[in-house]
């Protein structure tokens, strides 16, 4: 028969090492040059609601991965979902962008921790009393001076239950945060409008005060040269903002639409006419 001592310190160390376990919900998958987590704001799926994920990025100093218009260069994060039916994933939820590059090269992207959102609905019909399991094939492309594309395999499970949903306390704050970096819609007083002039589009803005720093991130390709100065010019009411056309540009722009970041956790979402 076994010491009870000898007992007591072997259960000790199987309890030890299981809170020094990872949660399987929460473990990070490996890509190129930092990691990515997969997880849920709620504890479960509730029929006829709406639950978020997020892929949690955490880079390597001086690597970057790209928002949805990467600019000069590489490409977004694409996310090939793997659900159960009577669940359907929704559109990225995209955090402001950053300029990265060069003088002359100048992508848009994300250089430090990130978390992409993607809302995914429930159908109203799905069975309750469940644990089913969620999928995604991530394919990532990770940059410094050189780019290294990454795929991964992401996995959770969580229960079907008939009752509100309620969030999960480990991930609540990375929610919190990820949607702090979040785009938000412009003040219904606030005022643009944006000229086409021959080699640039000037956006004007009317805020009720003055701005002089203002930077526009658009949402498609190949409408503003990327690393070309946006020169603001700061007016009694807000800003005029020049943005130089890309050589690129093949067809008239009609809309101009994008993120126009005012400060470091100041940026809306805008779409003016171009007249």
């Amino acid at each position: 028969m076994r010491n009870p001592i000898e007992v007591m310190r072997f259960f000790s160390r199987f309890i030890l090492l299981l809170f020094l376990l990872p949660d399987a919900r929460a473990s990070a998958a490996a890509i190129p040059h930092g990691t990515v987590d997969f997880v849920a704001e709620n504890q479960w799926i509730a029929p006829g609601r709406q639950i978020y994920f997020g892929l949690n990025f955490q880079l390597d100093k001086g690597w970057h991965i790209y928002w949805v218009n990467p600019g000069d260069s590489g490409q977004p994060p694409k996310i090939e979902w793997h659900l159960p039916p009577g669940l359907s994933a929704g559109k990225i939820e995209w955090p402001a962008p950053r300029r990265l590059g060069t003088s002359t090269i100048v992508d848009f992207g994300y250089d430090h921790p990130v978390m992409l959102i993607v809302p995914v609905r429930a159908s109203s019909k799905l069975p309750t009393n469940q644990e089913v399991p969620l999928g995604a094939e991530l394919r990532v492309l990770v940059c410094r001076e050189i780019c290294i594309p990454g795929k991964v395999q992401v996995s959770l499970s969580l229960p079907i239950k008939l009752m509100p949903p309620v969030a999960d306390d480990r991930s609540r704050e990375l929610f919190t945060v990820a949607r702090k970096s979040l785009p938000r819609k412009a003040p219904r007083d606030w005022e643009f409008n944006v000229s086409d002039q021959k080699n640039a589009f000037v956006l004007t803005a009317k805020l009720g005060r003055q701005m002089s720093r203002a930077t526009f991130f658009p949402l498609e390709e190949s409408q503003i040269d990327n690393s070309a100065p946006q020169v603001v010019i700061p007016v009694a009411t807000g800003f005029q903002l020049t943005l130089r056309k890309s050589d690129q540009l093949l067809k008239p722009v009609k809309r101009l639409k994008g993120v126009l970041e005012l400060s470091a956790n100041q940026a809306y979402m805008i779409e003016v006419a171009v007249n």
